[in-house]
């Protein structure tokens, strides 16, 4: 099983010690990419600081995110598991998990980035501040860098069993998967229940707690049919809805009657 994840906006401060290898990175298929926006942004941030908030969408008291990045290259590094915060990481609570939980997340585990592209929660990096729906002055959008060489480096990454889809559509832009990969792909909404509508907050914790539910209790389905019996041995009320026609993914709504 693969799961995908978006990054949180917020982040922890970079590590201490040695700084950033790029070439250490998984899916060393995206080493060129990465560093064509790590060169661009770095550049970008350490000009005028009025147009990097522009591009960035950061307002005036976040102006220490641009400082932040001027540092990229030589700040110190911390597993991405760590870097990573917000709502959806603190319920999935990497930190908390037992050891065999532990191992399944590094195996399973990828987080979209419009920085890195995507990297296992055990890659180390540093700090940074940059979504996938920048636009940079000379890359262009980030969603379209990434999909050439995310096209390549997924192929791999999703091998032949189920992919769990849980990212943005800002994130959702890097990759899309096609074809049979598409057919045992599985995106999960989360809606409150008597309204039947989506709402951020209890969306991304409820997505947090699925994650940590299914490398808690190792589960281990091998396609979105199985999923959903999964998901609802471990008490989740989920309704499902199988491709209409080859090359799309399954969609699976999961009803929640609390906000949380």
């Amino acid at each position: 099983m693969l799961v995908l994840l978006p990054p949180s906006e917020g982040k922890a401060s970079s590590g201490r010690g040695a700084p950033l290898k790029l070439e250490s990175l998984s899916l060393p298929e995206l080493t060129g990419a990465r560093e064509a926006v790590l060169a661009e942004l770095v550049e970008l941030c350490a000009g005028d600081e009025g147009k990097a908030r522009e591009v960035l969408g950061l307002s005036e008291g976040l102006r220490g995110e641009v400082a932040k990045n001027t540092e990229l290259r030589t700040a110190g590094v911390r597993p991405a598991g760590e870097i990573y915060t917000g709502v959806l990481y603190d319920a999935l609570d990497l930190a908390s998990l037992d050891p065999a939980a532990k191992r399944r997340a590094t195996r399973s585990l990828l987080v979209f980035s419009g920085l890195w592209g995507a990297v296992r929660v055990t890659d180390r990096i540093p700090s940074y501040r940059c979504s996938m729906g920048v636009r940079l002055p000379a890359l262009g959008a980030l969603g379209a860098h990434w999909r050439p060489p995310m096209a390549d480096a997924m192929a791999e990454a999703a091998g032949g069993g189920l992919v769990l889809d849980l990212r943005s559509s800002a994130y959702a832009a890097a990759w899309k998967p096609k074809g049979e990969t598409a057919g045992r792909t599985a995106t999960v909404r989360v809606l409150h229940a008597p309204t039947r509508k989506v709402v951020s907050h209890f969306n991304k914790a409820t997505k947090g707690r699925i994650v940590r539910s299914l490398l808690s209790s190792g589960a281990a389905p091998k396609g979105p049919a199985e999923l959903v019996e999964a998901l609802r041995d471990l008490g989740y009320e989920v309704e499902a809805q199988a491709p209409a026609r080859s090359g799309t993914a399954w969609a699976l709504d999961v009803l929640v009657d609390e906000i949380h």
